[in-house]
């Protein structure tokens, strides 16, 4: 036997958006005098809002940010994700010498630079982004290239040539000093290794932007490797930096830092 209320009605049965409803048939039930049903009426007093269709809006400025990047570095992955995210910020690509690398960003040739250690961080936000392996180049003939892979031990004897673009410094390897000077580039020092004249050691990227047919490179293992970093002066830091360190590190558009 079902049980009803004093009044004689079946009780109120909750809906699924949280509010009651009658389960009595006809016309729904209206309050007790008889005006909208229950739960329909608005708060007396409140005004709507008023819509104001000439507000003021903040509307973005086509702009530029100046990338630099020394030589072997790859931006080119974060390119398409920045023009998605920002399609309003052109992103300027502008080729920096290693030598120059910190210059470029005081003195404001480039608002932040994919720079290589080692590095001035004095003044700077410095984001380490890779690491590069160090390799042997040498000629095409040379029986260093029957190897896949070097040790510094298998160098002992070589002719190890320099160059001012130097990024790895001293490696301490048992080589002969070249008898020519430091040579200005590694392309410069690339060719001299092609005419059979010693073997260079660099960051592969290196190896790679100056490939020729006439030479090739190997891995050197247990060497010092060459940190990419993404540099900027501290005191410069804007909105834009701050999305491109993001499109870097591979955060998602939505993602809080």
């Amino acid at each position: 036997m079902s049980r009803r209320g004093a009044s004689g009605r079946k009780p109120a049965v909750r809906s699924a958006k949280g509010g009651a409803r009658s389960t009595a048939g006809g016309p729904a039930a209206k309050g007790k005098n008889g005006g909208k049903p229950a739960g329909k009426s608005a708060p007396r007093g409140k005004k709507a809002e008023k819509v104001v269709f000439d507000a003021p809006t903040t509307v973005d400025e086509p702009r530029t940010l100046r990338l630099g990047a020394v030589p072997g570095a790859t931006p080119g992955r974060w390119i398409d994700t920045w023009k998605e995210r920002m399609p309003l910020v052109a992103l300027e690509l502008v080729p920096i010498p290693f030598a120059a690398q910190r210059t470029a960003l005081t003195e404001g040739t480039v608002d932040l630079a994919l720079v290589r250690g080692p590095f001035d961080k004095d003044g700077m936000h410095a984001i380490p982004l890779y690491e590069e392996l160090p390799v042997v180049i040498a000629g095409a003939e040379s029986h260093l290239l029957a190897a896949e892979e070097l040790s510094p031990a298998d160098l002992e004897g070589e002719t190890l040539l320099t160059t001012r673009e130097d990024v790895l410094g001293d490696l301490g390897l048992p080589t002969v000093p070249s008898r020519i000077p430091p040579l200005e580039t590694v392309e410069a020092a690339v060719e001299t290794v092609a005419s059979g004249v010693g073997i260079l050691v660099a960051p592969m990227s290196l190896a790679r932007l100056h490939h020729r047919k006439d030479v090739d490179y190997r891995i050197l293992r247990d060497a010092p490797v060459s940190p990419v970093l993404l540099a900027w002066p501290a005191a410069a830091t804007t909105p834009d930096i701050e999305a491109f360190v993001g499109v870097a590190r591979g955060r998602r558009a939505t993602s809080s830092r």
